[in-house]
């Protein structure tokens, strides 16, 4: 779907679909806005009509078809109601947006046009970014495995134009431009852990990063099982060792890395630190030798959520070009039960030296990260380390299907990632992680117990991998909750939801703002 700004009036665009996002409206002294005052005296004033016998009032989420005189370019009229004129923020502009496609949708539109409201709270730039994000995410389907049903509802949209003002035009181009390209890389992360674990083992990912890393102009290199093993992925090594589809670990790299050391955002000569992205690529999860009841197998295809997210933020970061050094590292392995599997009471060694005394085959994203956050931290010496995996029911839990968790040893870092998240719509919730936590998950046996038993489990997952980053600054990001629904929207179908790229590129953008 190609979205582009114009500055031209309603009145004079030609659209199969044009959309008028209108706020919520005082029956006793409507009145449209000066552009749509001429738009509807060229339509026969049957936009006033409809709002005079109280069709239409403008409430969230309400819309009306409306069509207009013959001397109209547009062929239909839909109005879309914004609630309060002051709730008007980004995530209310995305909604619209989405709306918007999914009626073109229905309604066999090809162009759609959507005249953007005045916001008090947003800029014309960070609306166009919003409204275009908006679009974008609404457009997506994941239907390439269906060979029969497609129905009328299901008509592409080619062309999304957002008309604006012609003083705003030019930051809106900009911010339609980055809106549109983030929600291309999100729709690639819903690709991704949407496909079948059949069609997408770690082999197969591997070979996805490389090729979308290619469209990117990102560099991609792919440490295949016989290097796991010469440098000792033993944590990462173990979870795969059941599978007959061997571990792959993903090294995605955009910008040119620091000459000297490790450099801090913001620090004089540090024009491009290294920030590591490091993500959960569970392929399938079965449980292994802990095995998942069959109920709770479904939608395991989906544990590599964090992994696709990392693929896609860097991506989405060289596209734009982002003056930082972005390593992503992604551990794709399959947890499944064998006559090799891993075993509870097994002791594996990580690639940092430290041993892991195993309690639970399906607490295996652990130790993927664990080998994968070492990796990062020696291999690139990041200023700081982020990490994303779909790690605990218990985030589920205890945030429902509405927040991921943050945890980390880094105050700032943390804040700004809140930021991130609030800026984008993907939200978050700061659990603690103290040295209480970091001592409870020492071993007995080996050095490190896998598992802390029931209780605080999301965080006593976060003190495990802790043990792996060192004093580098880092954050975990358990996106359990939020990695893919059931109930679908009009921005976000059921299925995965791509969580994790919009703001991992919105934490970006400002990282050199970051002080740590």
């Amino acid at each position: 779907m190609d979205i582009t700004v114009e500055t031209r009036s309603p009145a004079e665009t030609a659209a199969d679909l044009l959309a008028l996002p209108l706020f919520e409206l005082d029956p006793a002294r409507w009145r449209l806005p000066r552009p749509l005052a001429a738009l509807d005296q060229a339509a026969g004033g049957r936009i006033a009509q409809a709002l005079a016998a109280g069709d239409f009032r403008g409430k969230r989420g309400e819309s009306l078809l409306v069509h207009p005189a013959a001397s109209v370019r547009a062929k239909r009229i839909l109005l879309i109601g914004l609630g309060a004129e002051a709730s008007l923020g980004a995530d209310v502009a995305r909604e619209v947006a989405a709306s918007t496609v999914r009626e073109a949708q229905q309604r066999s539109a090809a162009r759609v046009a959507l005249f953007a409201p005045a916001s008090r709270r947003l800029k014309a730039g960070a609306l166009a970014q919003a409204l275009a994000e908006g679009a974008g995410l609404g457009a997506y389907r994941f239907d390439r495995y269906r060979t029969k049903g497609k129905k009328k509802d299901e008509t592409r949209v080619a062309a999304y134009v957002l008309l604006f003002e012609g003083a705003d035009a030019r930051a809106a181009r900009a911010g339609a431009a980055t809106g549109a390209l983030v929600a291309r890389w999100q729709n690639l992360a819903r690709d991704l852990s949407n496909e079948p674990p059949n069609q997408l083992p770690p082999a197969a990912l591997a070979r996805e990063a490389v090729r979308v890393g290619r469209e990117a102009g990102v560099r991609v290199r792919v440490l295949e099982p016989a290097e796991l093993r010469r440098k000792g992925f033993g944590a990462l090594l173990a979870v795969g060792q059941g599978s007959a589809n061997e571990p792959r670990v993903i090294v995605l790299e955009h910008g040119a890395a620091p000459k000297v050391g490790r450099q801090k955002a913001g620090a004089k000569g540090a024009r491009r630190p290294t920030l590591c992205l490091v993500g959960k690529g569970v392929c399938f999860d079965s449980g292994g030798l802990s095995l998942k009841p069959s109920a709770s197998m479904v939608r395991m295809k989906h544990d590599m959520s964090g992994g696709a997210a990392v693929i896609g933020a860097v991506c989405a970061a060289a596209e734009l070009r982002l003056p930082l050094h972005v390593v992503g590292i992604v551990g794709a392995v399959e947890n499944m039960p064998s006559g090799t599997a891993y075993r509870p009471d097994d002791i594996v060694t990580s690639l940092s030296g430290q041993t892991v005394e195993i309690s639970n085959t399906d607490a295996e994203g652990r130790l993927v990260l664990a080998d994968a956050l070492h990796y990062a931290k020696s291999e690139f010496a990041p200023a700081a380390i982020v990490d994303l995996a779909t790690l605990t029911g218990a985030c589920s839990v205890a945030l429902g299907k509405w927040a991921a968790a943050i945890l980390g040893n880094h105050e700032r870092l943390a804040e700004h990632m809140l930021a991130a998240g609030e800026a984008t719509g993907e939200r978050y919730w700061r659990l603690p992680l103290w040295d209480v936590h970091r001592e409870f998950m020492k071993g007995s046996v080996g050095d490190l117990k896998q598992t802390g038993g029931r209780d605080g489990g999301t965080i006593t997952a976060a003190a495990f991998l802790s043990h792996f980053v060192g004093d580098t600054p880092w954050i975990h990001l358990d996106i359990a909750p939020v990695a893919d629904t059931e109930k679908g929207s009009a921005s976000q179908p059921p299925g995965a939801t791509g969580f994790g790229v919009r703001s991992l590129v919105e934490l970006l953008r400002g990282f050199g703002a970051v002080k740590l």
